[in-house]
Parts: C-alpha cells; sequence; structure tokens
C-alpha cells in the first residue's frame, strides 16, 4: 500500500470531515416530496465533489424519481472494472425530540460524527470517494477502472433504479460492484457480508361503516375494523413466532449445522445486545440464536397500526376504519412477489364478516447471496486484514437493498460488500452517527482493496 496515499488520507482528514459535514446538512430524505429540492441539491453537491476528485464523465441522469449520480476512471487497461454504489437520500428524522443535537445540524463528539445520514450511508459513501481521490491525487492513477453510481431512492426501496440499470447497463457494465452500505459486527471485528435477506412490504387497510360511529349506539352491532384487524394479524404467527401463512417458507433453506457452527463463530454476546436495547428479553423464532433469527431466517414484521381516535382522552367510537404497514424479510429463494400473493391470501381468509379488505404492495427486493471463497471476497479479507489488523469474520446481513440482486442479475457481475458502520449508530434512529476511526481504517481497507482487485486476473 502507497506510503503516499496514506499520507495523503491523513494530511485531509480534517477537510473530508468538514466535507462530511457539508453534506450531512442537505435534508435529502427521499420520503418525503417536501424535500425534493434537497434531493437536487444533494445530487449536485456530489457531483462537483467527484469531479473535484478527479473523477471524469460526471452526470447527474435523471429517472422517474430521483436522479442518479454517475461518474467514471477509465484509464487502467487490462484491469477490472469495478462499480461502485452508493445512495445519497436518507431516512426521515422523526421523532425529532429525541435527537441530543438537530438532525441536520452534524457535530463531531468523542469521535463521532452524529446526523442523519452520517452511517447511512454519506459516510460510508464518502470513503469510496476519498479512497479514489487519494489514489488520483498523489499517483496520477487507479490500480483498477472504476465507474460510481449513486441513486436517491434507496432509502424507498429504489423504485427508478431497476429501470435505471436496465436501461443503461451499458454505461455500468463492470467485472464487479462494491458497495460501502452497512454495519460490521463490531468496532473491533470486522466483517465481510456474503448474504442479505429480501423484502416484501405492503399495506393493508379495512373498512368497515360509512363513517365513525357511536360506541353507544352501534357498538356490538356492526363490525369493528379495528377489532378485525387484530383478529387477522393474530393468526399470522403461533406462540413460538412461527409465520403461518401458507406456504410462506418454501424457498428457504434450513440451517446445516455448518451453517450453525459458523454463526457460533462470529463474536456476538446477546446479553450484552439484550442490555443495549433495554429489554427484558430476546425474542423470536423457536430453536434460532438471535444473528439466526436476524440474518438467515425470514421474518413478518407490524411496522406501523392505526384506526380509531388517537388524541387525548377516550372517544367512545366504532371506527370506520383500521389499517397495519407490514414487512416481510425473505432468505434464500423466497420471492417478494410471491410472499405478497400468499399474504393475501391469508388476509382474505381470515377476514371476518361485515369489513373489507384491501392490499397494496409498496417494496420489493430478492435476496442476496455470494460465495464466501470468491476471488474478489478473498480480496476483501486481505484488505480488512491490512485497514483494521484483525482477519474478518463472514457474516450475513438482516437488512435489505434490493437493487443488490438487480446489479448482479442485469450486469452479470460479483458484489462486494466493503462496510465500515457499526450495528449501535443509530441507523434509521434519533441520533445517528459515524465512529470517525473507521473512515481512517475504512480508507484503508479500501486503498488494499483496490491494489489486490488490480493485482488479479479475475
Amino acid at each position: 500500500m502507497s506510503e503516499a496515499i496514506i499520507a495523503y488520507l491523513n494530511q485531509e482528514r480534517e477537510r473530508y470531515v468538514e466535507e462530511l459535514k457539508a453534506f450531512i446538512r442537505i435534508p435529502s430524505v427521499s420520503a418525503s416530496s417536501l424535500h425534493k429540492n434537497d434531493m437536487r441539491k444533494a445530487a449536485v453537491w456530489l457531483s462537483e465533489r467527484l469531479e473535484q476528485a478527479g473523477l471524469e464523465h460526471v452526470q447527474i441522469l435523471e429517472t422517474d424519481g430521483n436522479p442518479v449520480v454517475y461518474a467514471d476512471w477509465l484509464h487502467a487497461p487490462g484491469k477490472p472494472t469495478a462499480l461502485i454504489y452508493g445512495h445519497y437520500d436518507v431516512q426521515p428524522a422523526d421523532p425529532l425530540e429525541q435527537w441530543e443535537t438537530p438532525p441536520f445540524e452534524p457535530v463531531v463528539r468523542d469521535g463521532k460524527l452524529f446526523g442523519r445520514g452520517a452511517t447511512d450511508d454519506k459516510a460510508q459513501l464518502y470513503t469510496q470517494v476519498a479512497t479514489v481521490e487519494a489514489y488520483l491525487k498523489t499517483l496520477g492513477s487507479l490500480p483498477v477502472n472504476v465507474k460510481f453510481c449513486i441513486e436517491g431512492e434507496e432509502e424507498i426501496a429504489s423504485p427508478n433504479l431497476p429501470a435505471f440499470v436496465n436501461s443503461h447497463a451499458e454505461l455500468l457494465q463492470a467485472d464487479l460492484i462494491a458497495i460501502s452500505d452497512g454495519p460490521m459486527v463490531s468496532k473491533d471485528q470486522p466483517s465481510i457480508c456474503y448474504g442479505l435477506r429480501g423484502l416484501s412490504g405492503f399495506e393493508l387497510e379495512l373498512k368497515g361503516p360509512k363513517s365513525d360511529l357511536h360506541s353507544g349506539l352501534y357498538g356490538g352491532g356492526v363490525a369493528n375494523p379495528a377489532t378485525a384487524l387484530v383478529k387477522i394479524l393474530g393468526s399470522m404467527k403461533d406462540e413460538q413466532d412461527r409465520i403461518l401463512v401458507e406456504g410462506f417458507y418454501e424457498g428457504v433453506h434450513e440451517l446445516t449445522e455448518a451453517d450453525h457452527q459458523a454463526f457460533r463463530e462470529i463474536p456476538f454476546s446477546e446479553e450484552d445486545t439484550r442490555k443495549e436495547l433495554q429489554v427484558a428479553e430476546l425474542a423470536g423464532e423457536e430453536g434460532y440464536t438471535f444473528l439466526e433469527r436476524t440474518s438467515a431466517r425470514p421474518t413478518l414484521e407490524i411496522n406501523g397500526i392505526y384506526g380509531g381516535y388517537q388524541g387525548e382522552g377516550l372517544k367512545p367510537i366504532v371506527p370506520a376504519a383500521a389499517g397495519v404497514k407490514l414487512s416481510c424479510r425473505l432468505v434464500d429463494d423466497q420471492d417478494p412477489d410471491d410472499i405478497f400473493a400468499k399474504v393475501k391470501k391469508h388476509v382474505e381468509a381470515h377476514t371476518p364478516a361485515g369489513v373489507t379488505v384491501s392490499m397494496k404492495q409498496s417494496h420489493r427486493g430478492k435476496p442476496f447471496y455470494i460465495s464466501p471463497q470468491h476471488p474478489y471476497i478473498r480480496a476483501a479479507a486481505v484488505a480488512y486484514e491490512a485497514g483494521f489488523g484483525k482477519k474478518p469474520v463472514y457474516i450475513r446481513s438482516g437488512g435489505s437493498i434490493p437493487v443488490i440482486e438487480v446489479f448482479a442479475r442485469v450486469l452479470n457481475a460479483p458484489v462486494v460488500m466493503l462496510d465500515f458502520g457499526l450495528p449501535e449508530e443509530n441507523m434509521h434512529a434519533p441520533n445517528e452517527y459515524f465512529q470517525l476511526e473507521n473512515f481512517d481504517r475504512g480508507t484503508a481497507t479500501l486503498c488494499r482493496f483496490w491494489q489486490e482487485i488490480g493485482g488479479s486476473q479475475q
């Protein structure tokens, strides 16, 4: 690894932190139409930063939603081409009252950069930008060819990116896709993620009478949509937390003893996790550990529920409607559309008389898997050991990045997850932060990774 590159990264470190703060100050919340102008602002800011780093052919490419930022450097003949994917959009900051400092006014405390989007995904994405810049500003070249594809809709399940990837497949063609957008096992234990769960999200609404009714006059004589909803939801799992939707587990591969052993080798404390989350006990599907439940097993979760009066005091009514937002994390060969159809059939079969039900799918993404023995994964292992001073462990992640499967399928290229976040960094929650020490370790890891890939002939 070039000492000049590491020296440059150390020299420019304070500037990188200030630039990250500027990036985080842009409230690029893709879920809210109120931030449409901020999405454009973030794309423009990022495109200018990529150009300053030495990238070429920088473009803001339109989609039916938020734009994609593209850039490349293609002057390493005979070497692999890496497509670096990331996203500039962030989750909403709610609930605001739980933030210790304003979410879009980033601050550094105890070596941690706080702000919405700090770890998901602005700082992690920025490790990629800084590493490429360091190569180009010191050596004038890279050991590989690189392309950047940075979207603005990952936090809303990338609704427009699959069509974009299909229509720009030639522009995006690469030998591998590199992504930094997730957590490692812990601060002192780097890890390589070789599997991601898929996602099927949907909304369910029940309707009853034409309007809210006085419960004294109509209660007991008219079906209550909220009560009906509770009955439907109660039919979906048994007491062992196993999902009762017919056919739900089709395509799920049972974990082998070797799989169980691999999970046991990951340094992890369920008791520490319980204390950190401040819950009386951990829970989930019987027969599996916490890590297995949250990464290698499918789930069905209630994400939000509504119905009836929510204000102060009691308003005795039979509500006119009730609803719920549900999501299923998927593994192995499960398909999001198939799961939606099966859950819909289950809901219809368990809907009480007197209410009508409607369902719509809101999110979909297939699971992802790559062999830990793939040459690019082995190169990542060498790089992590160089950057963190410790060999990585191999993990599967419970999260979903739906577009990964699209990239792998359309571009026919392996995906390598190069994550530098931490599980405790409040991703999607108040007081999100990024451990700045991992910015340094991350850029060192990436420097070695590109060197390893550039020296390989795969």
